[in-house]
């Protein structure tokens, strides 16, 4: 549904160049909600605003729903009226809402809809069916002024909907809302999601927000994507960054001669005892330095940090163990022992190793 290729943006001011975004491939799919997180200064805002060319790339392109747009940006009068053609099928929210104090609510809902002349009649029948959506049907005559923030951010969204769009654009949209009203935000987009077929790509700073909403993410830095995928392909990626942000856990070995595992539960692994029926079969003790576990998607995933006695090479069997269950496996390099990281393959086919060792 949206792709950009080689997208970069430089903006110059007083001979002073910044690359804001440093050739950025990517690729959000029919009817998911796609996550872009990264620092400020990443590049994000440039990116989702290049994605509607609020924002003119400075080259590659960036095709919505099969439309090259950046063909059409700049060539002439009815290349300008198919660019506008095609950037209706697009909506906006914006973090600090961007509504005309003078205009009531349902007036806020109705500006697009004016702007692409739809009658009076239409527009009003529009916009009360748009605030029955976003649960604010009782707020039609208020103003802007009258409003609590996550209601502000329901009119930015109904108003966003007005022109019936296939992709929903988020920029921050719950960076100044309180942690409920930012949970409530976030249902309805998923909601909306779910009810429209829409396809949602929104940007944040927040690991809270991926992990609450997204079917897949992408890291930022720099002005660059370095990491990409679905939720479970990142955390099934071992030294992915992303994982390790959503999940993070954490924990030193107690002792010399000892091996530190992160283990990454996703899918029906994640609700199995794993762990105990590996201590059992292997009469082993095992130390659980640190666990995150949380829903994702309607489901369970989640990361475990724990420590095996004895070095890695006389863990071999239960590590293979474990990947046999369907789990990722990844060794923690320990400072003081760096040899062992070089000892342990990253991945492997212990199968053998397994029921040699299970008998």
């Amino acid at each position: 549904m949206i792709t950009t290729s080689g997208l970069t943006k430089v903006y110059e001011s007083r001979g002073r160049r910044v690359t804001a975004l440093d050739g950025v491939d990517l690729h959000v799919r029919e009817g998911e909600v796609f996550g872009v997180i990264g620092q400020s200064g990443a590049g994000k805002s440039s990116l989702i605003r290049c994605v509607n060319l609020l924002e003119r790339p400075t080259s590659g392109t960036v095709t919505v729903d099969g439309v090259d747009l950046t063909a059409l940006a700049g060539r002439g009068r009815r290349a300008g009226r198919d660019l506008r053609r095609a950037r209706s099928s697009i909506g906006m929210v914006f973090q600090h809402f961007n509504l005309l104090s003078s205009r009531t609510v349902k007036d806020n809902i109705e500006l697009p809809l004016e702007i692409l002349g739809i009658s009076g009649a239409e527009r009003s029948r529009r916009a009360l069916e748009l605030l029955d959506l976003v649960g604010l049907a009782d707020k039609a005559k208020a103003y802007p002024a009258q409003l609590s923030g996550g209601q502000k951010q329901r009119v930015g969204i109904a108003r966003a909907l007005a022109g019936k769009p296939k992709v929903l654009l988020s920029d921050e949209a719950t960076s100044a809302l309180d942690p409920e009203t930012t949970r409530s935000i976030l249902q309805l987009l998923r909601d909306l999601n779910q009810q429209l077929g829409l396809t949602v790509l929104l940007i944040t700073h927040e690991m809270d927000v991926v992990k609450t909403i997204c079917d897949s993410a992408a890291l930022m830095q720099h002005g660059r994507v370095v990491e990409s995928g679905t939720v479970g392909e990142l955390l099934a990626t071992p030294g992915s960054q992303l994982a390790a942000e959503l999940f993070p856990v954490g924990g030193a070995p107690t002792g010399p001669d000892r091996t530190v595992v992160d283990v990454t539960f996703h899918g029906e692994a994640a609700t199995r005892p794993v762990i105990s029926q590996l201590s059992r079969t292997y009469n082993i003790d095992i130390s659980i330095l640190g666990a995150a576990m949380d829903t994702v998607g309607g489901r369970q995933i989640g990361r475990m940090r724990i420590e095996l006695p004895g070095r890695y090479e006389e863990n071999v069997v239960p590590v293979g163990f474990l990947r046999e269950q369907g789990l990722q496996v990844e060794l923690v390099e320990d400072p003081e022992n760096p040899e062992n990281a070089e000892a342990a393959p990253q991945s492997a086919d212990a199968s053998a190793l397994v029921k040699e060792g299970a008998k």
